[in-house]
């Protein structure tokens, strides 16, 4: 019985070694995934509408990696309304440093009160615990 066990287990290791083989019956060859890619096209159609670029332009194509996201995200900025424009032209334009010198310490502010330091500091929340009062 332990020859004959024996003797299947050792042609169960052979056939199972045989199928790590890379040739005989289970051997085909197989496509390098590496290896494909793109190709260009053969033919450029020419474009006669093109004129070349004047001497130091930008090229039109190039736009930074950011703005090319947020052209795919959002798509083109969409034109301002009627209202958004009056509001823009009322309230005039802001200085392009003006975060830098607001937050500058050198600024000068109104000190407004305790009133306005409690408001700012009081914690976030859904407003369940204010309570407003009419006047009597």
């Amino acid at each position: 019985m332990s020859k004959t066990s024996a003797l299947i287990v050792l042609t169960g290791a052979a056939a199972l070694l045989a199928g790590c083989g890379s040739s005989g019956l289970l051997g085909r060859e197989r496509p390098d995934e590496f290896a494909v890619q793109r190709q260009a096209p053969l033919v450029v159609p020419p474009d006669f509408s093109l004129v070349p670029p004047a001497p130091g332009a930008p090229r039109p194509s190039d736009t930074s990696a950011s703005q090319q996201a947020q052209d795919a995200l959002f798509g083109p900025a969409q034109p301002r309304s009627a209202v958004e424009t009056a509001v823009d032209n009322r309230a005039g334009v802001a200085a392009p440093s003006i975060r830098s010198t607001v937050g500058d310490p050198a600024t000068n502010t109104v000190a407004k009160g305790a009133v306005t330091r409690d408001i700012i500091a009081a914690p976030q929340g859904d407003g369940r615990e204010a309570q407003a009062s009419a006047g009597n």
